[in-house]
């Protein structure tokens, strides 16, 4: 089967489509500053909004997304904004506040797996943050990711990386 990739299975596909919004949630969270319940809420309400441009997509996004992973990665983002933060600004090579707002909402999700969701392997935290960048970030903005995403891995998954390298 080489040369071939081989089809998400619907729990992958549903947790990529939960960690779409997530990103989504974390970048509206940063542009308004709105509360996260208040957003995850309009979240919730666009599946029935006729009126959205690309309501066929986000209605299949949100049909296949499980959005209890949804719900904890956007308020456990938030809420460990300030870890995460202090976890990235050593790594980066620029401040906080200079980086794309939608590279920076990658960040801090892919950045928030490697430190808080250790049922996630470390590779596939990082394989999500490239992947979210490329649908979403500027054109070599995935590199850019992966390459903060690695450097934190070594630091917050000391362990699991030793023991891949092995």
């Amino acid at each position: 089967m080489s040369g071939q990739q081989r089809q998400p299975s619907k729990s992958q596909q549903s947790r990529r489509a939960a960690r779409e919004l997530a990103v989504q949630g974390l970048y509206q969270w940063h542009m308004t500053g709105k509360a996260v319940t208040t957003l995850e809420a309009e979240f919730r309400g666009q599946v029935a909004d006729e009126d959205l441009e690309d309501h066929e997509n986000w209605h299949k996004v949100m049909e296949i997304a499980d959005l209890a992973l949804f719900h904890e990665l956007l308020h456990g983002a938030v809420s460990q904004q300030e870890v995460i933060d202090g976890h990235l600004a050593p790594v980066l090579d620029r401040r906080l506040d200079e980086l794309d707002a939608i590279e920076l909402a990658i960040l801090r999700l892919g950045t928030y797996e490697l430190g808080f969701r250790m049922d996630v392997p470390y590779r596939a935290a990082i394989n999500e943050g490239v992947e979210l960048a490329k649908s979403f970030g500027a054109t070599e903005g995935h590199r850019y990711v992966n390459g903060i995403l690695d450097k934190l891995a070594v630091q917050l998954r000391a362990a699991e990386v030793e023991a891949r390298r092995r």
